[in-house]
């Protein structure tokens, strides 16, 4: 497989662990130029370890939800680098395996803020950045429960099909302008954010 990324810029949220671990160190891997963002500061700090000097890379710690944070990380891009050309929105969190009514309704604004709106919000900025140059690409992380439902996780579900349907109109909006817009959809990966909230018998059941 080709990879066309040597001396582009791309956004990677959710960097710390994981995908977003992943996908950070294969894109610098090829040349890529990182703006790498996580909440934890200790797992953000392990990929650009990882990572080590082979890229240059700007580093922001903090919270996807916050419309201020988002905004500043878009700034600093800008100055850095005067460019972006990729972005992975790939920030998201783990709901309790709770029935509706058992729900809160602050779990429920939670999940509804970090794996919903904080996409909304990195799409807000992120696009009048990669509009200078065009020809640019985004993906979100949705999830399988983006198209489908499973028993007691009505919030996660929720925010995953509005991810689904906001990159469908992301992608509608800005197609003549080149910037490509896609969603992904996994199932269950092995992954640290997994092991903290699932045991075994509920793996199968419940995958993220």
């Amino acid at each position: 497989m080709q990879y066309h990324f040597e001396n582009k810029v791309a956004m990677v949220t959710g960097a710390g662990s994981g995908i977003g671990q992943a996908v950070s160190i294969l894109l610098a891997k090829h040349g890529c130029k990182l703006c790498l963002i996580d909440i934890n500061q200790v797992q953000l700090d392990e990929t650009v370890g990882l990572i080590g000097s082979q890229t240059d890379i700007l580093i922001q710690v903090g919270d996807v939800s916050n419309i201020e944070f988002i905004q500043s990380c878009i700034e600093q891009i800008d100055q850095k680098f005067s460019d972006l050309d990729f972005v992975f929105n790939n920030a998201e969190i783990a709901s309790p395996v709770k029935s509706i009514a058992d729900l809160s309704i602050a779990t429920w604004h939670k999940q509804m803020d970090v794996n919903l709106n904080s996409i909304f919000y990195c799409l807000h900025f992120q696009i009048p950045l990669m509009l200078k140059n065009g020809d640019s690409s985004i993906v979100n992380t949705s999830s399988i429960l983006g198209t489908v439902a499973t028993e007691n996780r009505a919030a996660y579900i929720t925010a995953k099909h509005g991810v689904t349907g906001l990159s469908k109109a992301a992608a509608l909006d800005y197609a003549q302008q080149n910037i490509r817009v896609n969603s992904i959809h996994p199932g269950y990966v092995e992954t640290p954010l997994i092991r903290n909230v699932q045991t075994e018998a509920t793996r199968s059941k419940h995958p993220i």
